[in-house]
């Protein structure tokens, strides 16, 4: 998503990445994703519970899709790292417009399972004639 940050700068879109983890830990994930955009920490995970990102099962956690995408990073030359942190923690997006309306509410089942960049900013773009 962050290759498409020029294209979202001129729709005016306004992004932030939250994470429960605090301290250390949140600044090392914004630092190894050279996250540019702000990084809200949730640590009692109201926002997680509230969007509905409970825990993963541990079967979802290590299943088919996971280990793709574990694969495939490893052809890309990037190893994973050691996991840190509570990794059954469900994570997802939610795009919300300037009026509030949640225009995407995506909550994944896996650590392999995201909107694809495309579909995401074929809602921003939507949203944004809306507005």
């Amino acid at each position: 998503m962050q290759e498409q940050e020029k294209f979202l700068e001129e729709l005016n879109v306004q992004i932030a990445v939250v994470t429960f983890e605090a301290g250390f830990l949140a600044r090392a994930y914004a630092e190894d994703a050279g996250l540019k955009w702000p990084l809200l920490v949730d640590e009692d995970r109201f926002l997680y519970h509230g969007y509905g990102m409970l825990k993963a099962s541990f079967l979802e956690l290590v299943g088919p899709a996971t280990w793709w995408v574990y694969l495939k990073e490893i052809l890309w030359g990037k190893w994973p790292k050691k996991a840190s942190g509570d990794v059954s923690q469900r994570g997802g997006d939610v795009l919300i417009d300037p009026d509030g309306v949640v225009r995407l509410h995506h909550i994944g089942r896996s650590p392999a399972d995201r909107p694809a960049v495309k579909s995401i900013l074929e809602t921003v773009q939507g949203s944004a004639r809306k507005s």
